[in-house]
C-alpha cells in the first residue's frame, strides 16, 4: 500500500500556482496526478561530457522530441536553451525554468549556485514553474537562502510553482556521511519543506553502513532498508511533491526498483534525465514509456 502523497486539493495554493500544478499533474505527462520531467541542465552543470555517451543528445532537439513524443509532464532548461529551441514546442512541451546554475570546474566544498534567471523571465517565457538548486549545508548555504527566499517572493507575486533541487553539498556534509545519506538526504527534504518549495528533487537515500560512524547519533543505528529510506525522506517532505532525481545512468533493473520502491513511498514523480537522453532515442522512449505505465499506478 502506498503512502498517501500530497494532494492539489488540499495544499494551500494561491490560484496561479494551482492552475500551473494541476497542467503538469493532469494535463501532460501521465495525466493522473504524477508527474515526469525531462532535465536538461546538464551542459552547465557538467559540461559537454555528458553528452559523449550518446552524441545526438547534444542538440536540445533530441531532448524536445522525446519530451514531446514520449509524452512527459515537462521540461527543464535554462535560459538560453528556453529562448532558442522552446519556440516549436510552445503550448506542446510545458517548460519548467532552471534560475540558477554553475559550471562543476569549482571544488563542490564551498557550492553555490548563483542566480541566472528570473521568475519574470520564466513568465515571459510561458513557462508552468520554476527550479532553484538549494546546497543544503554548503559553507555558502547563508548567501543560497538569501538568494532563494528572493525568489520565493516573487513565485508568490507571479503565481509559479517553485521546485527546489535540494542537494546537500559542501565540506561538512563529507565529514558527516556524505550528500546521498539517509541523514543528509532527510535533512534536505525537510529544509525544502520548511523554505516554500512546492515540490523538491531529491535523490534515493542511502545507508552506508561503512559511514555510519560519520552520521550525527540519531541515524547511526536506524539500519533503514532502501524502502524505509525513501518512506523516511517522503515524510520529511511533509506537503512538498517529491519528485525522484535520476542521476548518473543506472541499469533498467535498479532505475526501476528505485522507482518502485519511491512511489510506494509516496512520490509525486520523476525527474529523469541522463536515464533517459544517454540512450538510442528509440531506448529512451522505450524506457519512457515504462515508466508512464509503472506511474499510471500510482493515481492521486
Amino acid at each position: 500500500m502506498a503512502n498517501k502523497r500530497p494532494n492539489l486539493k488540499d495544499l494551500d495554493l494561491s490560484l496561479g500556482k494551482r492552475t500551473r500544478l494541476y497542467r503538469l499533474l493532469y494535463k501532460y505527462g501521465p495525466g493522473n496526478g504524477t508527474m515526469l520531467l525531462l532535465p536538461i541542465d546538464h551542459g552547465l552543470e557538467h559540461g559537454p561530457r555528458d553528452f559523449l555517451a550518446n552524441p545526438p543528445s547534444q542538440d536540445p532537439e533530441y531532448q524536445l522530441r522525446l519530451a514531446k513524443e514520449g509524452g512527459f509532464s515537462g521540461i527543464v532548461f535554462h535560459i538560453g536553451l528556453a529562448q532558442k529551441y522552446m519556440r516549436g514546442y510552445a503550448g506542446e512541451v510545458p517548460l519548467i525554468l532552471k534560475l540558477n546554475g554553475k559550471t562543476d570546474i569549482p571544488s563542490e566544498a564551498y557550492a553555490f549556485s548563483p542566480q541566472t534567471a528570473s521568475v519574470e523571465d520564466a513568465v515571459r517565457l510561458g513557462a508552468d514553474a520554476v527550479g532553484y538548486t538549494l546546497y543544503v549545508g554548503s559553507p555558502s548555504q547563508g548567501e543560497d537562502l538569501l538568494q532563494l527566499g528572493r525568489i520565493r517572493e516573487e513565485c508568490a507575486r507571479y503565481g509559479l510553482p517553485l521546485i527546489i533541487w535540494s542537494y546537500p553539498r559542501g565540506e561538512a556534509i563529507e565529514a558527516k556521511g556524505g550528500g546521498n545519506s539517509i541523514y543528509a538526504v532527510d535533512y534536505a527534504a525537510r529544509v525544502a519543506n520548511e523554505l516554500g518549495a512546492d515540490c523538491v528533487k531529491l535523490n534515493f537515500p542511502e545507508y552506508d553502513s561503512s559511514r555510519k560512524d560519520q552520521y550525527p547519533k540519531e541515524y547511526r543505528e536506524l539500519a533503514l532498508s532502501p524502502a524505509e529510506a525513501i518512506k523516511r525522506v517522503v515524510r520529511s517532505a511533509g506537503k512538498s511533491m517529491v519528485l525522484l532525481s535520476g542521476g548518473s545512468k543506472i541499469s533498467d533493473e535498479d532505475l526501476f526498483e528505485k522507482a518502485r520502491l519511491a512511489l510506494e513511498a509516496g512520490v509525486t514523480g520523476f525527474l529523469f534525465g541522463r536515464n533517459l537522453w544517454q540512450r538510442p532515442y528509440e531506448e529512451g522512449l522505450r524506457i519512457t514509456a515504462a515508466l508512464k505505465k509503472l506511474l499510471l499506478e500510482y493515481p492521486r
